[in-house]
């Protein structure tokens, strides 16, 4: 049998991950329908909306949105409607971390891959590829399948591959345009073959066939899991040296440097921060622990855990330091927090280290003002809430003031903490800052990201991590 032409798909699930990766293959793919079909109305209609005010910020979108909708790209909430016409369908909803039951605060929480898959089952009267999108526990196309084939019509075939994303945030649409690799993985049996094939068909309208990986089905599971955490990992091993560069007197930036420029480990993730966040780092190391606490390799998940507890380790040490500097207690003193955002480019503020440094200063009961350029004031109110859920809302608004810009955010408080890496707070007036600042006035640079020196001269005292202070 050969591989099947591909006309229409649908995407279920029109978030970070659906939204971006369909809206550019419709963009690079006008010969092929593509629907996005999403529960969520105010969300399609965030889609749909005439001013193109879309549910999500990244740069690029808008312009591959306005090409393409209307065109050969369509958003709607009828999804029955795009899984009957579809010839391939992308699973990509949320596998958020299970909250409560059996591996808990470790396990994906699968329930909405189940609900779409049961649906694609029920409604579907013809044969369809179906992709899982969404970044799921090793085998989960195995139970995919049961349940597809269980539940299917006669004469109906479901082939199921693993297509995971590799996108950054703040930089999807460039990794869209020009990714390093597609990797799609199937079932080695001829119809999982030639359902890989059609896929491949489709990126390589625009993606190079060398960067088409195909690979086995468990493979493609895994790898999505493998890159995230050894990504992550990096990212801590960073910030585990910033702790003895401040202990010591080093300069994390010249020891990563230096580290870096070895080509067999390469710069990229050797920058120390206050702590990676976003939906995807954290989720899946604690996903790849309860799979390796599952199989008995209790070595292996104490290796994985590691990483996560560095993290939040950082995040703790860099609010403590910021109280410590401040003299041993920070309760009614103002502190402005320039970024929400888990980094910069994205208005995304899942896992984001700000939202612990915020409970930490409101925990020390200080007062705290936010600014951040794209992340929207009830989100920040949302996460808030989420951060500390036995604190009414009324009580956090009388601690907490979102700002309309970091001049304002700025204004009368006793200290300036960096939170996310947006490019803006280098061009900030910092001498317009330091005049309206209490003195003496601090600035704790959580991003490695504004001239130390250049403040000092103004007036500042600066904290910068991974920097110690001895000469």
């Amino acid at each position: 049998m050969a591989p099947i032409e591909v006309k229409k798909i649908c995407c279920i699930g029109a978030g970070y991950v659906g939204g971006p990766t369909c809206a550019v293959i419709a963009l690079k793919c006008p010969h092929i329908q593509v629907t996005i079909v999403d529960l969520n109305q105010a969300r399609v209609d965030a889609w749909n909306s005439p001013d193109y005010n879309l549910p999500i910020y990244e740069p690029g979108l808008l312009e591959v949105v306005k090409e393409a909708r209307g065109r050969n790209l369509f958003f709607s909430t009828d999804v029955d409607k795009g899984i009957l016409e579809a010839d391939l369908i992308f699973v990509s909803v949320n596998t958020p971390t299970k909250k409560s039951g059996v591996g808990a605060g470790f396990a994906a929480d699968l329930n909405y891959v189940e609900l779409a898959t049961r649906r694609i089952a029920h409604i579907a009267t013809s044969n369809k590829i179906v992709v899982e999108k969404s970044t799921v526990p090793c085998r989960t196309a195995e139970s995919m399948r049961t349940i597809l084939e269980a539940n299917s019509k006669p004469g109906t075939r479901f082939d199921i591959l693993s297509n995971p994303e590799f996108l950054a945030e703040g930089t999807a649409i460039a990794d869209l345009f020009a990714p390093d690799r597609v990797l799609i993985g199937s079932l080695q049996s001829q119809e999982g073959k030639d359902a890989c094939a059609a896929l491949a068909g489709v990126y390589a309208n625009w993606v190079p066939t060398e960067r088409i990986l195909t690979v086995g089905l468990w493979s493609s599971e895994l790898s999505k899991l493998a890159a995230n955490a050894m990504l992550a990992q990096r990212i801590s091993s960073v910030n585990a040296l910033s702790a003895i560069c401040e202990a010591t007197g080093a300069n994390i930036d010249e020891v990563a440097h230096a580290v870096g420029k070895d080509s067999r480990v390469g710069p990229k993730f050797l920058r120390a921060s206050v702590g990676f966040g976003g939906s995807c780092f954290q989720k899946d190391i604690l996903n790849l622990v309860y799979l390796s606490e599952s199989l008995h390799l209790p070595e292996v998940a104490a290796y994985w855990r590691q990483v996560v507890e560095m993290n939040e380790y950082q995040k703790r040490r860099f609010s403590k330091r910021v109280v410590d500097t401040l003299f041993n207690t920070i309760t009614g003193k103002r502190i402005a927090v320039l970024g929400f955002a888990f980094k910069a480019d994205t208005g995304d503020t899942r896992e984001s280290a700000a939202i612990t440094l915020i409970r930490d200063f409101l925990s020390e009961r200080a007062r705290v003002t936010i600014y951040d350029p794209k992340v929207e004031e009830s989100q920040i109110w949302l996460d808030l809430q989420e951060a500390l859920p036995t604190t009414p809302l009324e009580q956090i608004k009388k601690s907490v003031t979102i700002s309309k810009t970091a001049l304002e955010a700025c204004e009368a408080s006793e200290a300036v903490v960096i939170a996310t890496e947006w490019k803006e707070f280098q061009q900030i007036d910092w001498d317009t800052v330091y005049e309206k600042m209490s003195k003496p006035a601090f600035v704790f640079d959580g991003r490695l990201l504004v001239d130390a020196e250049s403040l000092r001269k103004i007036g500042f005292k600066v904290t910068t991590i991974g920097r110690g202070e001895r000469l």
